[in-house]
Protein backbone atom coordinates (compact mmCIF):
# COMPACT_ATOMS: atom_id res chain seq x y z
CA UNK A 1 0.00 0.00 0.00
CA UNK A 2 1.19 3.41 -1.23
CA UNK A 3 1.97 5.97 2.04
CA UNK A 4 0.11 8.42 0.82
CA UNK A 5 -2.95 5.60 1.23
CA UNK A 6 -1.86 4.81 4.74
CA UNK A 7 -1.88 8.20 5.84
CA UNK A 8 -5.34 8.81 4.28
CA UNK A 9 -6.75 5.51 6.05
CA UNK A 10 -4.72 6.55 9.40
CA UNK A 11 -6.36 10.26 9.24
CA UNK A 12 -9.46 8.78 8.70
CA UNK A 13 -9.22 6.05 11.41
CA UNK A 14 -8.30 8.96 13.88
CA UNK A 15 -11.33 11.13 12.52
CA UNK A 16 -14.03 8.91 13.80
CA UNK A 17 -12.34 7.50 17.06
CA UNK A 18 -11.51 11.78 17.86
CA UNK A 19 -15.30 12.17 16.98
CA UNK A 20 -16.69 8.96 19.06
CA UNK A 21 -14.68 10.04 21.88
CA UNK A 22 -16.30 14.04 21.96
CA UNK A 23 -19.63 12.31 21.78
CA UNK A 24 -18.84 9.21 24.10
CA UNK A 25 -20.79 7.64 26.57
CA UNK A 26 -19.57 9.85 29.64
CA UNK A 27 -16.87 8.88 32.51
CA UNK A 28 -17.18 9.52 36.46
CA UNK A 29 -14.26 11.93 35.99
CA UNK A 30 -17.47 14.38 33.94
CA UNK A 31 -19.49 15.02 37.59
CA UNK A 32 -16.17 14.76 40.09
CA UNK A 33 -16.82 17.80 40.36
CA UNK A 34 -19.55 17.29 42.96
CA UNK A 35 -17.83 15.68 45.16
CA UNK A 36 -17.97 17.45 48.99
CA UNK A 37 -20.25 18.29 51.30
CA UNK A 38 -22.70 21.18 49.93
CA UNK A 39 -25.92 22.96 51.51
CA UNK A 40 -28.93 24.42 49.79
CA UNK A 41 -31.87 26.30 50.49
CA UNK A 42 -35.23 26.11 48.72
CA UNK A 43 -37.38 29.16 48.29
CA UNK A 44 -40.01 27.57 50.49
CA UNK A 45 -37.19 27.59 53.75
CA UNK A 46 -36.52 23.64 53.37
CA UNK A 47 -32.84 22.76 53.50
CA UNK A 48 -31.02 19.96 51.67
CA UNK A 49 -27.23 18.80 52.49
CA UNK A 50 -25.89 16.92 50.27
CA UNK A 51 -22.57 14.49 50.47
CA UNK A 52 -20.98 12.97 47.49
CA UNK A 53 -17.72 10.63 47.67
CA UNK A 54 -14.76 11.00 45.22
CA UNK A 55 -14.53 8.78 42.45
CA UNK A 56 -13.73 5.69 42.93
CA UNK A 57 -12.84 2.89 40.77
CA UNK A 58 -15.86 3.81 37.95
CA UNK A 59 -18.77 4.97 40.25
CA UNK A 60 -19.48 8.33 42.54
CA UNK A 61 -22.05 7.21 45.41
CA UNK A 62 -23.57 10.22 47.65
CA UNK A 63 -26.88 11.10 49.35
CA UNK A 64 -28.78 14.12 50.43
CA UNK A 65 -31.10 15.16 53.29
CA UNK A 66 -34.07 17.21 52.92
CA UNK A 67 -35.31 18.97 55.95
CA UNK A 68 -38.61 20.93 56.62
CA UNK A 69 -37.46 22.99 59.76
CA UNK A 70 -36.54 20.22 62.34
CA UNK A 71 -37.88 17.26 60.42
CA UNK A 72 -36.84 15.35 57.52
CA UNK A 73 -38.86 15.45 54.75
CA UNK A 74 -36.90 12.60 51.96
CA UNK A 75 -33.57 11.14 51.88
CA UNK A 76 -31.97 10.17 48.46
CA UNK A 77 -29.06 8.09 47.56
CA UNK A 78 -27.39 8.87 44.44
CA UNK A 79 -25.16 6.19 42.33
CA UNK A 80 -23.47 7.67 39.58
CA UNK A 81 -21.95 4.09 38.02
CA UNK A 82 -19.97 2.99 34.67
CA UNK A 83 -22.34 0.97 32.92
CA UNK A 84 -22.38 -0.74 29.36
CA UNK A 85 -24.33 2.07 28.18
CA UNK A 86 -22.49 4.33 29.45
CA UNK A 87 -22.45 6.65 32.56
CA UNK A 88 -25.76 6.07 34.26
CA UNK A 89 -27.20 8.29 37.19
CA UNK A 90 -28.84 6.21 39.79
CA UNK A 91 -31.70 7.26 42.55
CA UNK A 92 -33.30 6.44 45.02
CA UNK A 93 -35.85 8.19 47.64
CA UNK A 94 -36.99 7.07 50.91
CA UNK A 95 -39.46 8.88 52.97
CA UNK A 96 -38.48 9.11 56.84
CA UNK A 97 -38.24 5.70 58.46
CA UNK A 98 -36.41 4.99 55.40
CA UNK A 99 -39.58 4.11 53.70
CA UNK A 100 -38.31 3.65 50.20
CA UNK A 101 -40.82 5.70 46.79
CA UNK A 102 -39.29 3.12 44.23
CA UNK A 103 -40.32 -0.70 44.40
CA UNK A 104 -37.18 -2.71 46.14
CA UNK A 105 -35.13 -3.72 42.59
CA UNK A 106 -36.05 0.31 40.86
CA UNK A 107 -34.48 3.08 40.80
CA UNK A 108 -34.95 6.25 38.92
CA UNK A 109 -32.48 5.58 35.94
CA UNK A 110 -30.70 8.87 33.95
CA UNK A 111 -28.43 8.26 31.14
CA UNK A 112 -25.45 10.43 29.89
CA UNK A 113 -26.08 12.86 27.39
CA UNK A 114 -23.15 15.32 27.54
CA UNK A 115 -20.49 17.41 29.58
CA UNK A 116 -18.25 20.14 29.13
CA UNK A 117 -15.94 21.21 32.04
CA UNK A 118 -17.74 21.40 35.05
CA UNK A 119 -20.98 21.22 33.57
CA UNK A 120 -23.16 17.40 32.93
CA UNK A 121 -26.65 16.55 31.72
CA UNK A 122 -28.28 12.98 32.08
CA UNK A 123 -31.59 12.27 30.81
CA UNK A 124 -34.52 10.20 32.56
CA UNK A 125 -34.61 6.57 30.79
CA UNK A 126 -38.08 6.22 29.50
CA UNK A 127 -38.74 10.06 29.68
CA UNK A 128 -37.70 12.07 26.56
CA UNK A 129 -38.82 15.23 27.74
CA UNK A 130 -36.62 15.35 31.05
CA UNK A 131 -32.78 16.13 31.37
CA UNK A 132 -30.99 16.83 35.04
CA UNK A 133 -28.33 19.51 34.55
CA UNK A 134 -25.27 19.18 36.86
CA UNK A 135 -23.09 22.68 36.58
CA UNK A 136 -20.11 24.14 38.78
CA UNK A 137 -20.48 27.65 38.63
CA UNK A 138 -17.62 28.38 40.66
CA UNK A 139 -15.11 26.72 43.28
CA UNK A 140 -17.63 26.76 46.23
CA UNK A 141 -21.31 26.11 44.23
CA UNK A 142 -22.87 23.46 42.17
CA UNK A 143 -26.24 23.64 40.60
CA UNK A 144 -29.31 20.79 40.22
CA UNK A 145 -31.16 22.03 37.06
CA UNK A 146 -34.64 20.26 35.55
CA UNK A 147 -34.66 20.41 32.09
CA UNK A 148 -37.78 20.33 29.62
CA UNK A 149 -37.88 21.00 25.87
CA UNK A 150 -39.98 24.35 25.00
CA UNK A 151 -39.81 25.38 21.56
CA UNK A 152 -37.46 22.93 20.39
CA UNK A 153 -34.57 24.00 23.14
CA UNK A 154 -33.64 22.70 26.29
CA UNK A 155 -34.31 25.11 29.30
CA UNK A 156 -32.77 24.21 32.66
CA UNK A 157 -34.90 25.68 35.89
CA UNK A 158 -32.59 25.26 38.93
CA UNK A 159 -33.65 22.98 41.52
CA UNK A 160 -31.00 23.56 43.92
CA UNK A 161 -27.90 25.49 44.15
CA UNK A 162 -25.56 23.83 46.85
CA UNK A 163 -23.00 26.29 48.46
CA UNK A 164 -19.35 23.96 49.90
CA UNK A 165 -19.77 23.19 52.98
CA UNK A 166 -16.37 23.25 55.23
Amino acid sequence: MKPKYIYLLLTLLFSISTAYAQTGKGSVADVAFIQGNWKATTPDGRTIEGSWLPPQGENILGFMRMMNGDKPDLYEILAYEQTDKGLTSMVKHFQPGLIGNEEKDKQDRYVFVEAAKGRAIFQKEGEETLRILYEKRSASQFVIARGSQQDGKWVFVDLFVFNRVK
